[in-house]
């Protein structure tokens, strides 16, 4: 049965009632461009056609029921006291999304969702942009309310910072809100301008979860970033007019880290530093090839992508490794490397469309027996953003 019957279905046992609106949210996968969208960087994310489903019907009484099939939990507040900070972090998504929205000014009247869906939770593929994206164009759908993605996004991002703890860049929410079917979407993280980029019909995304959990919120996330920022308070020791690591050069950190008039940039900081800084060269280096058509030099840029993101930033581990190492010698496969933020989750890789199938169940067999993970494959292909489906 197809999910969106499914949900409806489901939706009746639960609340003996009939959904009025169902929203689909996608995941997304990054393609290239990690840990760059904090540093006002460029990213390369595609919405998938793996996402999140939100089943809602308004209610009048100001409650706020919402039921999480995949998680088997339920949770139940009133608008007027909403406290987001609470709970489970699935409910501070839900409750923060609603907070916000009435903070904006929405008249949110009350509802009961039901959500469910086929993303994968926890693995890099923005589960929660997704779910947060969902709950909000449910909710305004619901108040009759005008949707402007853009400001959709932010609020979900606000959401993430406030609730969720993770002090996450604006990448995940953008590519949910606007993604398009066969494309990919070049972001500048700086101006927040989007650009389509077309996906080859000649290749395939392959999403690989390694069934490695990761929580951001309690990892080495968010000391990323501050590491980021603290290696721009250096830099700017000899370049003062630096905002952000996207404003840094290799020749620029070369200087700095001869620096003599001022302490030398080293160590781990300039580890971090060097590895957004090549990031961001090879988003823009990756569009290039796209649009010549060139997906092995894509590819090639996808190797060296994870090599940096393993090396300088240290947000990999022995599974993606293994994971991004058999993807790499499968047949068909042009390159791959982890997607998200590390810390385990996800790797993706570029295959060529005829083999991916093939490519994928191999890559999936030949993990399990060297990591004694029960990894799995998708053959994905770029999605439309979140909608409303009835």
């Amino acid at each position: 049965m197809p999910l969106r019957q499914q949900i409806e279905h489901q939706y009746n046992a639960c609340f003996d009632t009939a959904p009025t609106v169902i929203v689909h949210s996608p995941g997304r996968v990054n393609l290239i461009g990690e840990h760059t969208d904090y540093n006002e960087g460029y990213v390369l994310p595609a919405a998938l056609d793996l996402g999140t489903l939100v089943a809602a019907r308004a209610r009048a009484d100001g409650r706020l029921r919402a039921v999480a099939l995949r998680l088997e939990e339920r949770d139940e507040a009133d608008l007027a006291d909403l406290h987001p900070r609470e709970g489970p972090v699935w409910t501070r998504y839900v409750r923060g999304v609603a907070a916000l929205l009435l903070e904006a000014g929405r008249d949110l009247a009350g509802a009961d969702l039901l959500i469910d869906g086929d993303l994968p939770l926890g693995g890099g593929l923005s589960s929660s942009a997704s779910l947060e994206l969902g709950i909000a164009v449910a909710l305004s759908t619901l108040a009759g309310c005008a949707i402007d993605r853009r400001e959709l996004a932010l609020l979900a991002q606000r959401a993430e910072h406030q609730f969720a703890g993770v002090q996450c860049g604006i990448m995940d929410q953008l590519a949910v809100a606007f993604g398009q079917a066969g494309q990919a979407l070049l972001i500048d993280c700086r101006s927040l301008k989007i650009e389509p980029v077309p996906i080859p019909d000649t290749v395939r995304i392959v999403v690989l979860d390694s069934g490695v959990p990761r929580t951001l919120a309690g990892s080495a996330y968010n000391r990323r970033r501050a590491q980021c920022e603290e290696a721009v308070r250096w830099l700017r020791e000899v370049y003062p007019e630096v905002r952000a690591l996207r404003d840094v050069t290799p020749e620029m950190l070369q200087v700095a880290v001869g620096a003599t008039h001022a302490p030398p940039l080293q160590g781990t900081l300039l580890r971090r530093a060097r590895h957004v800084v090549s990031e961001d060269q090879r988003v823009l280096d990756s569009v290039a090839a796209l649009r010549r058509g060139e997906v092995a030099q894509f590819g090639r840029l996808m190797v060296a992508s994870h090599a940096s993101l393993r090396d300088d930033y240290e947000v990999s581990g022995p599974e993606l490794d293994a994971l991004t190492e058999i993807a790499g010698a499968t047949p068909g496969v042009l390159g791959a490397r982890l997607t998200g933020a590390g810390f385990g989750g996800c790797a993706v890789a570029l295959a060529e469309a005829e083999r991916a199938e093939e490519a994928a169940a191999s890559i999936a067999a030949r993990y399990r027996e060297a990591a004694g993970r029960d990894g799995q494959a998708y053959v994905c292909t770029p999605a439309e953003g979140v909608r409303v489906l009835t």
